[in-house]
């Protein structure tokens, strides 16, 4: 499971690993049924609080898109909906924000921004069945 923290964005760590964890549920790169790393391990990983990742496991766990199980960790929801509409453009727009901040800070400008995310979307488009 690839996190990465961004501590200069204004949005908090564990809500940072909330939408990232979400975000490869609703893509299918976190399978239902996968163990997510203990809270230690992805603390050590991250070089973050152990608290920081277990309230972000704790909201994840209440929103039903992982569950805990006792002594043998947190696991991605079996039974949770697949993600709304409306959550994935949560997950998205926080994405793009982040983005748009990055693009602000060297100094490239929306449009330019816009043409290299059209340009790389016919690069990444997945091929057509018997094409």
């Amino acid at each position: 499971m690839q996190i990465q923290i961004h501590t200069h964005d204004g949005v908090a760590i564990y809500q940072q690993i909330v939408h990232q964890v979400k975000y490869l549920v609703a893509s299918g790169r976190l399978a239902a049924g996968e163990e997510l790393p203990s809270i230690r391990v992805l603390a050590t990983q991250l070089v973050i609080n152990p608290n920081t990742v277990a309230r972000a496991y704790r909201e994840l766990e209440a929103e039903g898109v992982v569950e805990k199980r006792s002594t043998a960790g947190t696991y991605v929801s079996a039974t949770s909906p697949p993600l709304a509409l409306r959550e994935r453009m949560n997950v998205l727009t926080d994405r793009v924000d982040t983005l748009l901040a990055e693009a602000r800070q060297m100094d490239i400008d929306t449009d330019t921004l816009v043409d290299l995310i059209r340009r790389r979307a016919e690069n990444v488009r997945p091929s057509k069945p018997g094409g």
